[in-house]
């Protein structure tokens, strides 16, 4: 399913060794929205001529499997409309967020371009991002099949700035095989935190393999805690946390180390550093991981270990549908009707979402997640299809779509918590200087 080679129509584009930042490359591309006038703000500028030629761009990060995935649905389209061609580009991760800023403030943005939560508020709050709201309310671009959550999730002030092309929630993976060979028991959905720590300690005894990577850094795992706490992330245009809450998350974790439960902070750290083939479940250096529940697919290839998954350890109520990552349209697009019927088709159309597969998440729209489901033969990916589908029946409501300067918040943490990890602060101060990051990271005062 996942040819080693990206189809030669692809243009890959290589990481960008640039000295322009990309705050300063976003704050350029405001000029690029402002300067189009009117023809940014409607969809008369297009032709009504169905069998115009038009290309359209579209850019995407991922591996050459998704290239591969993405290329063939965009075949399937042109095959239906022969006058649309697509110029594709797709990278890594690493560097995406780069050459977008580069290409958004040159004004030669994609139509079409992939983009995740801890980006969106800021392209949006930019202008970048064609608002979709009218799109979604006349039926040229139908959601009404998607769960409320992954509607609601792509809205930033007002304004629907993305599509979500994927439900995902966050997994703790664990290695099934090694708690067999010591007849360990699994870790369960609906533990509490502490029960799961003493369980880490356990097996880190027993099988002589840190229980658990150290979740400190880990954002997702926070924002879960302090959902079940009754708190949030963010509140409105602010932290929805403070230091207090800062040190208990660090103290639970400085417990875990000193029971034996983590890695050292050397090989914590190099979980943190590492990507999704690296985790530490999959290099044998801790039974567990804490990742994206669509992530287990792509760690099972790194692994000849059975691995499972459940939810993050307390009240599994406090997950949500996220929205794996959306496609936005370019305000400045000439083409935006025809740019939004591709996001239209891509996410809707059947046939379309079994090429797709699970490589971005769940199919948004729930009927095609069910065609996908019946159709997939990968266990991995099966897997994750059920192991989701249930969590999916505790979720509780969708948080609001992460405030710009979110990756940075993210980073922040990673920083602090390793000098607390490698005891070059203590939990409070760690917290005191977190939050004082975070807060500049969001622009609160």
């Amino acid at each position: 399913m996942y040819p080693d080679k990206a189809p030669p129509t692809d243009v890959r584009t290589t990481r960008r060794h640039g000295t322009a930042t990309r705050r300063r490359l976003l704050a350029a591309a405001l000029v690029v929205p402002l300067a189009l006038g009117a023809a940014a703000c409607g969809g008369d500028d297009e032709s009504s001529d169905p069998n115009k030629p038009v290309e359209l761009s579209i850019f995407w990060w991922g591996a050459e499997g998704r290239a591969t995935l993405t290329e063939k649905a965009l075949e399937l389209y042109h095959q239906k409309h022969p006058n649309v061609t697509f110029k594709k580009t797709w990278q890594a991760n690493q560097g995406y967020f780069d050459k977008l800023a580069t290409l958004t403030a040159g004004g030669n943005a994609p139509d079409l371009f992939q983009i995740d939560d801890n980006y969106i508020a800021e392209y949006a709050g930019r202008n970048v991002t064609l608002d979709l709201t009218s799109y979604a309310g006349d039926g040229r671009l139908d959601m009404s099949k998607f769960p409320p959550g992954l509607k609601e999730y792509g809205t930033v002030d007002g304004k629907l700035a993305g599509v979500a092309f994927g439900e995902n929630t966050q997994g703790l993976v664990y290695d099934k095989t090694l708690l067999d060979k010591f007849k360990l028991p699994a870790p369960k959905t609906g533990m509490s935190w502490d029960d799961y720590i003493s369980w880490a300690e356990n097996v880190s005894k027993t099988a002589k393999v840190p229980g658990t990577q150290d979740a400190s850094a880990v954002y997702q795992a926070y924002w879960v805690w302090l959902r079940q706490r009754g708190k949030d992330l963010y509140k409105g245009k602010e932290l929805g946390f403070d230091e207090q809450d800062v040190t208990a998350w660090f103290e639970l974790w400085k417990g875990a180390r000193e029971r034996g439960a983590t890695p050292t902070p050397d090989v914590i750290h190099e979980g943190n550093a590492t990507d999704i083939s690296k985790q530490l479940v999959v290099t044998g250096k801790a039974a567990t991981s804490w990742v994206w529940a669509n992530q287990m697919p792509e760690l099972k290839k790194n692994t000849k270990d059975e691995l499972g998954v459940v939810a993050y350890p307390g009240d599994p109520k406090a997950q949500w549908a996220r929205a794996s990552m959306y496609f936005s349209v370019f305000r400045g697009s000439p083409n935006k009707d025809q740019a939004v019927d591709v996001l239209n088709f891509l996410a809707n159309d059947p046939e379309a979402g079994k090429i797709l597969g699970t490589d971005r998440g769940l199919p948004s729209n729930l009927e095609v997640r069910q065609v996908v489901a019946d159709s997939v033969t990968d266990p991995s990916m099966k897997q994750t299809i059920a192991v989701q589908n249930e969590l999916g029946k505790t979720f509780g409501p969708a948080p609001a779509v992460p405030l710009k300067g979110h990756s940075k918040v993210r980073s922040e943490l990673i920083r602090v918590a390793e000098e607390v990890q490698f005891g070059r602060q203590t939990p409070a101060q760690g917290a005191a200087a977190f939050v004082a990051a975070a807060k500049a990271a969001i622009g609160q005062g």
